[in-house]
């Protein structure tokens, strides 16, 4: 079964960077889609970014297409969100999750691997 950890959260300003990685275990083969998600307080947990690991073709939610990007190292199992021009309401746990298919998918039902989380915060 997949693991994986999270790193890279902390504390940042408005329209600054950052950058979040989610370090992959146990994967028996590249037919596996990762995902990064974002659970603010009181919300329900959202997709934010997903990656195929069979073609590299990836998705982002509407509300970070064009400041985040997603990519992977299969080198160091890990895969990465740069986020740029953060906002305040980019503030949330940051999970990263994984599932077999190969297709990038962005519903977190359709995740079966979880991470724990990592905090990002936002300064205004």
């Amino acid at each position: 079964e997949a693991q994986l950890v999270e790193s890279g959260g902390g504390l940042v300003q408005a329209g600054g960077s950052l950058r979040l990685s989610c370090a992959a275990s146990g994967f028996t083969s590249d037919d596996y889609t990762i995902g990064w998600f974002r659970q603010a307080p009181g919300r329900e947990r959202e997709g934010v970014s997903s990656i195929s690991l069979r073609d590299r073709s990836t998705r982002y939610a509407s509300t970070v297409l064009g400041r985040f990007t997603i990519s992977t190292d299969r080198a160091k199992n890990t895969v990465y969100l740069q986020m740029n021009n953060v906002k305040p309401e980019d503030t949330a746990v940051y999970y990263c999750a994984a599932t077999r298919a190969t297709l990038a998918l962005l519903a977190p039902t359709q995740f079966r691997s979880w991470g724990r989380g990592t905090q990002v915060t936002v300064s205004s």
